[in-house]
């Protein structure tokens, strides 16, 4: 189980939810989720996908790591099995279907380090400073309140934490994030890309990035254009 997981809110971030109406919305299209696989597994770990994010990410055993948009699991299983026993995997998914067949998935193969959790698409409603990665694989493009998601998002880093972004490099609306896109709509919640590497692996590329600084008041934030 995923004690930390499983904490009441915090007074602090009810408030902030009840202020999400003052963001800006985003400047470009949002993609429709249109299914929570985005290639089969099989052929995924013929390229060590999940593999070589992780040792990019340097997920190593005993972190506590949010899988953001988790889908079938596939990141899930094996986030499990590198952060092992005294690791902890939170899988977070908006759908409540694809939530609860995951959640079939984890008690099947009796991952006693995973917890599964419902989010919300503008609050992954996570627990304060939780988590030493959180990742989000192949689904920014599909949140449609990204200052929102990411305003929220914040709290939930330990010191150091990072969220590690993989995606595509195309246009939104085609199943991807333009890189100065993704790196501007972090930089205006107070996050600084500290990695960027391209992935063709990976269908793209890897981003990482660190919270810095103070977090902005949510009407002080900036909406990005995209080009």
């Amino acid at each position: 189980m995923l004690t930390a997981c499983q904490a009441p809110a915090e007074q602090g971030a009810a408030v902030a939810r009840e202020r999400t109406g003052t963001f800006p919305k985003a400047d470009r299209p949002v993609a429709k989720i249109v299914s929570s696989r985005w290639s089969t597994e099989e052929a995924r770990d013929r390229l060590r996908e999940a593999d070589e994010v992780m040792n990019r990410a340097g997920i190593v055993p005993g972190m506590t790591v949010a899988d953001i948009g988790a889908g079938e699991g596939y990141y899930t299983i094996r986030l499990a099995e590198r952060v092992g026993r005294d690791g902890r995997v939170l899988a977070q998914d908006i759908v409540p279907e694809v939530r609860d067949a995951l959640a079939e998935r984890v008690n099947r193969e009796r991952l006693d380090n995973v917890s599964v959790k419902l989010g919300e698409p503008a609050d992954p409603k996570l627990p304060e400073n939780s988590f030493d990665r959180v990742l989000m694989v192949h689904m920014y493009h599909e949140i449609g309140e990204p200052y929102a998601f990411l305003w929220h998002l914040r709290p939930a880093l330990k010191p150091g934490g990072q969220v590690i972004v993989v995606d595509a490099d195309r246009p939104t609306q085609n199943h991807g994030t333009p890189p100065t896109l993704l790196r501007c709509e972090f930089a205006a919640v107070g996050y600084t890309q500290v990695r960027f590497e391209r992935m063709p692996q990976a269908g793209g590329y890897f981003a990482a990035f660190e919270a810095r600084g103070e977090r902005p008041e949510p009407g002080a934030i900036k909406s990005c254009r995209s080009q």
